[in-house]
């Protein structure tokens, strides 16, 4: 037998000989061969999603959004790596940007990426630009004053209001002959009255009720509740029921003009503060006063008996001398406001120097935008400018020398439609007095991309309107009607 020393020492040969061979193995060039799959750390459940983008000039924003298990949902504004998430399949969802007048389209709009168990999944994104441009297409002419255009989620005609009274319908591009609905025996059209504006109930496909803002023979605000008739075209006139009369003695202009349904499903109105030049009456700062307010009801179970609540919120509601129904105050003539999502946009008319936008949470409660303390960010009333708590505009505009930029603002709409993506965001509104078209941008409390488009003149711009599909349009005082859509490359 081997003594224990020599069975040692031939045991430990063979691994001697490959470790003299291991350098020759790896010098030369001599291929290494190929590996395998990484394996996954021990212990791993989660992963990651590097999502890259580029192609977007600098400091712009990109818009994704990134889906999958569990209800996951990010948004993101650039490129980011997701840590920590569960395995699975994500679906990366891009959408366009647009920067200074260029849309800007995501390519590929959605992908997926798989995410695994102590792995890294990449989504790229690349960003090419296109200019937007936009134009003016007649949809009616020869009405009556039109004043408002809308139409229920989801209806392809369009409801026109004429000042004289009627409720017009635009069926595939013609106008009915038979108006919708015409109380023209009870509206006064003197200075700025008339029939100024309409809303559907936000359960209307249901109830088929509607509201309208307009003027009475005693100069009042009237806002009255109607019923669509069993003809989809006609709503039946006998059905009218006053929810609100405000008393508007001694001037006809400052009417204000705007009743729509907010997000929390209350009816909302802009009353204008009565009239005269500065607010002779102060019905802006008045809390006892209607006039010069955004007022706030409950219209849901209305009867003649008590044609609206109080709603739990509003911010006056059990105060002596303060009326209940307002929801915020300081107002001139808010002309056109408008909700988008949670948000509210609110446009009031300047005295003599600036035209403003408000813009806020819609639950935002107890505001007061100053007039007229305030006209915009300047002090109309010098001896008593006493700014606190009041809330200054996010955007204002001054009239210019001889009114160049100029003199009421028509405030619009948030454009949601989804013919012109590159639009969606864009915050449109106009000017009587120069009847230009222009947006912008409002974002994290800036005011970002303003643009005027450059449209033909189709005159003095009374007021926007969208239809059931998001889509928008112009009423001039000219008569007619045009829809915002895309132009010809």
């Amino acid at each position: 037998m081997l003594s224990e020393r020599v069975r040692t020492i031939l045991l430990s040969l063979p691994m001697l000989v490959l470790f003299l061979l291991l350098p020759a193995c790896g010098g030369g060039g001599g291929s290494p061969g190929t590996p395998g799959p990484s394996p996954t750390p021990p212990g791993a459940t989660t992963g990651n999603l590097a999502v890259v983008t580029s192609g977007l000039p600098a400091g712009a924003n990109a818009s994704v959004r990134v889906t999958g298990p569990n209800n996951y949902q990010q948004d993101l504004t650039g490129s980011q790596t997701l840590s920590n998430l569960a395995t699975g399949s994500y679906s990366v969802a891009a959408a366009p940007v647009t920067v200074g007048g260029t849309t800007y389209n995501p390519s590929p709009a959605t992908q997926s990426a798989v995410v695994s168990a102590g792995g890294t999944a990449t989504a790229t994104i690349t960003y090419g630009g296109t200019a937007v441009n936009i134009t003016l297409s007649e949809v009616v002419s020869n009405l009556d004053n039109p004043t408002w255009l809308t139409a229920p989620a989801g209806d392809t005609r369009l409801y026109v209001l004429e000042r004289p009274g009627r409720v017009r319908i635009v069926e595939n591009g013609s106008l009915l002959p038979i108006p919708f609905l015409d109380i023209g025996a009870r509206v006064f059209t003197g200075g700025e009255g008339g029939l100024l504006s309409m809303a559907f109930d936000p359960q209307f496909a249901s109830n088929r009720y509607f509201y309208l803002y307009y003027t009475d023979p005693q100069q009042n605000i009237v806002i009255e509740r109607f019923t669509a008739g069993s003809n989809p075209n006609l709503a039946d006139a006998t059905s009218g029921l006053v929810i609100l009369r405000v008393a508007h003695p001694n001037f006809t202009n400052h009417f204000g003009g705007q009743v729509a349904f907010g997000p929390d499903g209350h009816l909302y109105l802009g009353t204008g503060d009565g009239g005269g030049a500065g607010d002779p009456a102060g019905n802006g700062q008045n809390l006892n006063a209607l006039l010069g307010k955004l007022l706030r009801v409950d219209v849901r179970n209305a009867t003649a008996g008590q044609p609206y609540t109080i709603p739990a919120g509003n911010p006056y509601a059990n105060q002596p001398g303060r009326r209940a129904e307002i929801w915020a105050a300081g107002l001139r003539n808010p002309w056109r406001f408008s909700f988008d999502g949670s948000q509210l946009y609110l446009s009031d008319v300047g005295q003599d120097r600036r035209e403003e936008v408000n813009i806020g949470a819609a639950d935002a409660v107890g505001l007061n935008y100053g007039w007229n303390t305030m006209e915009g960010t300047l002090c109309y009333n010098a001896a008593t400018c006493d700014k606190s708590g009041l809330t200054l505009p996010a955007f204002e505009y001054d009239h210019g020398t001889n009114d160049a930029n100029g003199c009421s603002i028509t405030g619009g709409f948030v454009y949601r439609g989804s013919a012109i993506p590159g639009l969606a965001g864009r915050y449109f509104y106009s000017d009587y007095c120069r009847g230009f078209l222009k947006s912008f941008l409002a974002s994290g409390g800036n005011i970002t991309e303003q643009r005027e488009w450059n449209i033909a003149a189709i005159g003095n711009v009374v007021s926007f309107g969208q239809d059931g599909q998001g889509e928008l349009y112009l009423l001039s005082s000219r008569g007619t009607v045009h829809k915002i859509v895309r132009a010809a490359q």
